[in-house]
C-alpha cells in the first residue's frame, strides 16, 4: 500500500466544491482522513477571493498516475477548466504532495496550512 498526501484548494464555490471532493475522494479511497479545513489569503493571484484549503491522507494500490488522472477528473466534474488560470477562478485544485514517501511538490509542503494539515493527521 502507498500512503498519500493530498492538498484540495478552492476559491469559488468553495463550499459546493468541497461537498463533491469530498463524495468523490471517499468513493475511491475510502482510507481518505481529512485534517481541518483552513481559510487562507491567495498566493500570487491579482484574485482576492480567499482560499479553502485541506489537506488530506489516504492508502491505495493505485501509481501514482493513476492517482493524478483521478484527482484531475474530479477537478473536471466540479467546473474547473484550462481558461480559469486567466480569470484566476479556481473552482477545485486537487494536488497530489506526496506518494509513498516522495515528496512531489516541495514547495507546497512548506505551506503552513500544508504543515499544520499533516501535523494533525500524524497525531
Amino acid at each position: 500500500m502507498n500512503t498519500c498526501l493530498i492538498c484540495i484548494g478552492s476559491n469559488y464555490h468553495r463550499k459546493e466544491n468541497f461537498l463533491l471532493a469530498h463524495k468523490k475522494l471517499k468513493a475511491l479511497f475510502p482510507s481518505i482522513c481529512f485534517a481541518t479545513e483552513e481559510e487562507t489569503e491567495p498566493l500570487h493571484l491579482k484574485n482576492t477571493a480567499r482560499f479553502s484549503n485541506q489537506v488530506a491522507m489516504f492508502t491505495t494500490e493505485l501509481e501514482k498516475g493513476r492517482i493524478v488522472n483521478a484527482l484531475k477528473e474530479i477537478e473536471f466534474e466540479a467546473g474547473r477548466r484550462p481558461g480559469d488560470k486567466v480569470t484566476e477562478r479556481i473552482c477545485l485544485d486537487i494536488d497530489l504532495l506526496m506518494y509513498d514517501g516522495e515528496i512531489l511538490k516541495p514547495e507546497d509542503m512548506t505551506r503552513y496550512y500544508v504543515r499544520k494539515g499533516l501535523n494533525e493527521l500524524i497525531k
